[in-house]
């Protein structure tokens, strides 16, 4: 195969951002050839910002038997994540999905099985995987130089949205449109980084979380959650879309020390002897492990999401390693389905939950939902530079 034949299909915020990279010839391998869109005014765009050997279609059946892709890109709304790439497995296509993996896991494990099934390539948009920062805290926790992980804690507040954000798709920040808010969209990266840098999930959840707390929207936009892990750490997580000036600070406490990520910043508190083994044989009554202060020094930047999708072209041409294997997009969703369940149910809830009764409570959301979206302007918005 000398070039693989990508189609695009969902051509909002982040299928415009594809449909550019791969017009440009960003990615390495692969060439832009179709495109899938009922949106007339974004089939316009779409007309006018590539050339003229790009199929358009509006009618999903008809993209999958008639364009000739070989590897589809699905950027269409959460929902209907699953449902396209399940379509594509069957059609024999590679597939590469924007986060997240689905809203409920029910179905995204039926994505899973319907991908191991056919034997193509499945990727997910967790871009901040390919961050070096990111990466090397993973590797720090991985080589066992952290130790024994005692604590995490995220704050993501960094992610501030105007309610013009909100009013730009009838779709976005409700129950039955998006399916979640801070936690389903921005926040989701963070769950997977959680999980994927340090290598395990939380096995107890307790969340609070408020609905439309700072904007006018029918899901929730500030949340706080308390992780329980197997060997007895702990984690809290505090999201929120509505706090400005934001901070992002990821901080994991070891046996050996503590990382902390901030500000593109990473500093490793490593400690010069296991802070269990000190304990254990200290007498002086007062005092701790020596500890130095590493300032490690790591270049950052926002090429995350043509990383992605080049490694998943590499994946399709040279067999290379998936860096966000599409099956591993549910451990994330698994995270955020049980922060929601704790909220709704009022108490602390086991992972992995019972996918049903998750499925049963959003229903029950979507279905004694009142709320009615103002203001919807239909808006396509610049997402370069985002996350």
């Amino acid at each position: 195969m000398s070039l693989v034949k990508i189609g695009v299909i969902g051509i909002g915020n982040m299928g415009s951002l594809h449909v550019q990279m791969l017009n440009k010839g960003q990615i390495e391998g692969a060439m832009l050839t179709a495109v899938c869109s009922s949106n007339e005014s974004r089939i316009a765009w779409v007309k006018a910002h590539t050339n003229g050997d790009v199929k358009i279609f509006k009618e999903e059946e008809a993209f999958f038997t008639e364009s000739g892709i070989d590897a589809v890109l699905i950027a269409t709304p959460h929902y209907s994540h699953p449902v396209l790439a399940k379509k594509a497995f069957a059609k024999g296509k590679h597939v590469l999905i924007e986060k997240p993996a689905g809203v409920f896991t029910k179905n995204v494990l039926e994505m899973n099985a319907a991908a191991k099934s056919c034997g193509k390539v499945f990727g997910i948009m967790y871009n901040q995987r390919a961050n070096p920062l990111y990466q090397k805290v993973r590797d720090l926790i991985q080589s066992g130089q952290l130790g024994e992980i005692k604590r995490t804690n995220w704050i993501i507040t960094d992610m501030y949205r105007p309610q013009s954000y909100y009013d730009s798709s009838k779709w976005r920040a409700t129950w039955k449109g998006e399916g979640g808010g801070v936690l389903l969209n921005q926040a989701l990266h963070q769950l997977d980084l959680l999980q994927w840098t340090t290598g395990c999930m939380p096995k107890r959840i307790r969340s609070m979380s408020s609905s439309g707390r700072y904007h006018d929207i029918e899901v929730e936009d500030d949340v706080t959650a308390f992780l329980e892990y197997e060997n007895g750490a702990t984690g809290v997580i505090t999201a929120s879309t509505g706090e400005a000036p934001g901070t992002n600070r990821y901080e994991i406490v070891g046996d050996r020390g503590k990382i902390v990520v901030e500000n593109e910043e990473l500093i490793f508190y490593q400690l010069t002897q296991s802070e269990r083994e000190f304990n254990s044989s200290y007498e002086g009554g007062f005092g701790q492990p020596d500890c130095q202060r590493i300032e490690i020094p790591v270049k950052s930047e926002n090429a995350n999401h043509a990383i992605i999708i080049q490694n998943w072209i590499d994946a399709i041409v040279k067999d290379s390693p998936l860096l966000s294997p599409g099956e591993e997009g549910v451990k994330a969703l698994e995270i955020s389905n049980a922060i929601y369940l704790s909220s709704w149910l009022n108490e602390t809830v086991l992972l992995p939950i019972d996918p049903d009764l998750y499925y049963k409570k959003l229903q029950e959301n979507i279905n004694d939902s009142t709320f009615v979206k103002k203001n919807v302007t239909n808006t396509t918005l610049d997402v370069s530079g985002t996350h």
